[in-house]
């Protein structure tokens, strides 16, 4: 059930939501990713990439305005040799990042640097989508 804390999902759209990643690289980091399975950004119609363009822009305003980031890493990785996680579910990373936290890629490599509890920052971001979305 997507409204239950323990589903880590922030927000559902038509074609699209928004869900903190489990496991994250700093406070805050969430994935975009379509409600279908597809394996890659080619497989996506347009409805789709267009929700998930809004969605991505909708999570960078209510992040920067509930953590205060100095900037974020967005990515998506595609196939096993890109480092895909979840094989056939497309997903975009979106990571928020402090000056002095860190860097990226020894991010990408398991090194984890998380302040805050994974329950704490659901709270917070679930609330502040909700708002933003008028709900």
């Amino acid at each position: 059930n997507p409204e239950e804390e323990g589903s880590l999902v922030l927000h559902v759209g038509q074609k699209a939501l928004v869900v903190l990643n489990r496991y994250p690289y700093n406070p805050g980091h969430l994935m975009v990713a379509p409600l279908r399975h597809v394996p890659s950004l080619v497989d996506l119609d347009r409805e789709e990439r267009g929700e998930i363009m809004d969605l991505l822009a909708l999570s960078l305003e209510v992040l920067r305005d509930v953590m205060n980031p100095g900037g974020f890493n967005i990515g998506v990785n595609m196939g096993k040799a890109a480092g895909a996680g979840l094989k056939d579910h497309l997903h975009v990373h979106v990571v928020p990042r402090w000056d002095g936290d860190t860097n990226f890629m020894p991010a990408l490599a398991d090194v984890k640097v998380v302040p805050e509890h994974i329950k704490e920052t659901y709270r917070k971001l679930k609330r502040a989508f909700a708002e933003a979305v008028g709900g």
